[in-house]
């Protein structure tokens, strides 16, 4: 049995990784690389054929993990999909909307390349595609143990990231061996995070897949974070100007909505206009809704007594482009909550264009920005950025909560493992930039525990032997394809580099 690492290895994005267990082919995860990770390693092709996939096994619905399901389908794959009831459910308004997005972006380009007399593209998949690949979709509820196939069992415990957000639990059986038990992390979920529950602490497991977001820093408490983003919205408003909110639409969108409810209940914010510019919000609102089985006990109570935390007195969803168009024309007085959390596509950047300009306006980030995106050039101190093709002028406060952020941080990572009852085998890293994976390593390495990062295209085999002769070999590929002009190396310099990593051990 061996692990593949194909995405979110060495990155924050595009979570892909591949078990080949007995005659079966299973992925971790098929998710979309964005920002930085989409320009440097693209998302038309997967490294391995989708028609020999048997099974996607989904830890929860974000684009980032299963963005790429579609497009898996639409070349080849006819497995199964499998992932508990609400990331089915998510997932089935999620990969619609960014099959649209594809379309449009698509569409746009196309425009260009015409005008430029180059041949037009396709969308990487449709909406159509989208919905035809949600048929493969079978969920199920926490603590169920599935068998897939004979020596293979599945089971899903709540992360605390997202509304059915899943550690996953993997039992490996093969004859006349014990049973192994590899745990996938997916996303860990911060604490105390409104509406969910904490990650769930997991007693065993032989080997660990574990992701790194935060495994670098430290975040505020987050009821220090509400209140600064009551500060923040007051402050603003008092001051003649807007709050914008970028914010994934599913997930982060819910939390906001749900803090703002109280505190306007407790009329500790008065006369707000909050508006959620985001059809797929208000579709994925309607999903938590359903849900709520799997909410934290105060969010869970607050629904039985027919209080529902995503409604208040000031909060008005917009569905239609008239709708977010009207936004555009207030110039005060609003707290804006629009999709995409990340800023590179969707109605934010509208909200942007005519708000960040503008110095006595907040823009208030409250999820993770990847490397490459409009999110994270506008936290790291741009003083312009482009949007839409005009040159727009960052005056606005930019403030970055990361506190109310849906991964747990460095700490909440540590204690998670420390949770468990005996030490894993090995912790692998993934889903972390190299700052982060470095740090967390050392901090666990410090703490007792066997780790290693994984990078694009390592292999795991569980045989140690194999193994380190097949990372050996994907350190001198990665090495190789790394020189720009291979004909400018000494062959004395070649072989002195992959000596090094041959004996680097």
């Amino acid at each position: 049995m061996n692990i593949e690492f194909y995405g979110a290895a060495g990155c924050v994005t595009g979570s892909c990784h591949i078990m080949k267990v007995k005659d079966k082919t299973i992925l971790l995860d098929c998710g979309m690389y964005q920002g930085r990770d989409e320009k440097e390693r693209g998302n038309e092709n997967f490294p391995f054929n989708p028609k020999e996939i048997d099974y996607v096994i989904l830890s929860h619905a974000h684009i980032d993990h299963s963005g790429r399901i579609p497009l898996l389908y639409k070349k080849g794959f006819k497995g199964e999909v499998i992932c508990t009831e609400a990331t089915k459910d998510l997932c089935r308004i999620m990969l619609e909307d960014s099959g649209h997005i594809q379309e449009m972006e698509a569409e746009w380009k196309n425009r260009k390349r015409t005008r430029q007399g180059l041949d037009t593209i396709e969308p990487l998949y449709t909406a159509k595609i989208a919905e035809l690949s949600s048929y493969l979709f079978k969920g199920f509820s926490y603590g169920k143990i599935i068998e897939l196939f004979d020596g293979f069992k599945v089971c899903f415990k709540d992360a605390g990231h997202l509304l059915g957000a899943s550690i996953v639990e993997l039992y490996i059986k093969e004859p006349e061996n014990e049973e192994l038990k590899i745990v996938y992390t997916g996303d860990l979920g911060n604490t105390n995070i409104p509406i969910l529950n904490d990650p769930t602490t997991i007693d065993y497991a032989d080997y660990v897949i574990m992701e790194t977001t935060y495994g670098d820093r430290e975040h505020v408490k987050v009821y220090d974070e509400f209140k600064e983003l009551i500060d923040i919205i007051k402050q603003t408003i008092k001051e003649g100007g807007n709050v914008v909110i970028p914010s994934f639409s599913v997930g982060r969108t819910q939390e906001i909505i749900y803090i703002l409810n109280r505190y306007v209940e407790s009329e500790l914010l008065k006369d707000i206009k909050v508006y959620v510019d985001s059809p797929l919000a208000v579709q994925s609102t309607r999903v938590f809704e359903h849900h709520m089985d799997d909410f934290d006990e105060e969010a869970k109570e607050l629904m039985l007594e027919g209080d529902n935390p995503f409604k208040f007195e000031g909060l008005i969803f917009s569905e239609s482009p008239e709708d977010s168009v009207k936004i555009n024309k207030i110039q005060s007085g609003a707290v804006i909550v629009s999709a995409s959390g990340m800023c590179e596509a969707g109605r934010i950047k509208h909200h942007l264009k005519h708000n960040l300009w503008r110095k006595e306006c907040s823009i208030v980030f409250v999820g993770y920005q990847a490397e490459g995106t409009l999110g994270r050039t506008i936290l790291e101190g741009a003083r312009k950025v482009k949007i839409f093709g005009e040159e727009i002028a960052v005056n606005a406060k930019i403030y970055n909560l990361q506190g109310l952020s849906g991964h747990a941080d460095r700490n909440g990572l540590i204690n998670w493992i420390k949770a468990f009852k005996t030490i894993p085998k090995e912790i692998l890293l993934v889903h972390g930039d190299k700052e982060s994976q470095e740090s967390f390593k050392e901090l666990a390495v410090s703490s007792g525990y066997k780790v290693r990062t994984m990078q694009l295209g390592d292999k795991y085999y569980i045989n140690e032997k194999i193994e380190e002769t097949d990372n050996i070999k994907a350190k001198i590929i990665r090495y190789v394809n790394s020189i720009e002009n291979i004909e400018n190396i000494s062959k004395d310099d070649f072989l002195d580099h992959i000596r090094t990593l041959l004996y680097e051990k």
